[in-house]
């Protein structure tokens, strides 16, 4: 059974930092690839970065020289780097795999940046 756990958030001041982690079991996360995605109040989710199985990775404009997407594959885990906060980045962080014909979703965690 595929599990995704996240961890890593919290309050932080703007302009401060956070490093997300989410931590596979029950799939190898380096084959897939992997995404971020974020949820603030009453607003769409959002995709925020995704790395791919050959390291390429993509970000939502709203992050773009801001955040890192990275993983470590001996721990299974990929993490989001996240620098510059800003209050508008203030959500529930979810991490994200799609395994066909499945779309597994961690439990999310909270971010958020005070100004």
């Amino acid at each position: 059974q595929v599990r995704l756990v996240e961890s890593g958030g919290g309050l932080v001041q703007a302009g401060g930092s956070l490093r997300l982690s989410c931590t596979a079991s029950g799939i190898i996360s380096s084959t897939h690839v992997m995404r971020w995605y974020r949820q603030a109040p009453e607003k769409q989710r959002e995709l925020v970065a995704i790395i791919s199985s050959d390291g390429s990775t993509n970000y939502g404009d709203s992050v773009k020289g801001r955040f890192t997407i990275s993983r470590d594959n001996a721990k299974n885990t990929v993490y989001l780097q996240m620098n510059s906060l800003e209050p508008e980045d203030t959500a529930v962080y979810y991490c994200n795999v799609r395994w066909w014909p499945t779309e597994y979703w961690g439990q999310g965690t909270q971010v958020t940046v005070s100004s």
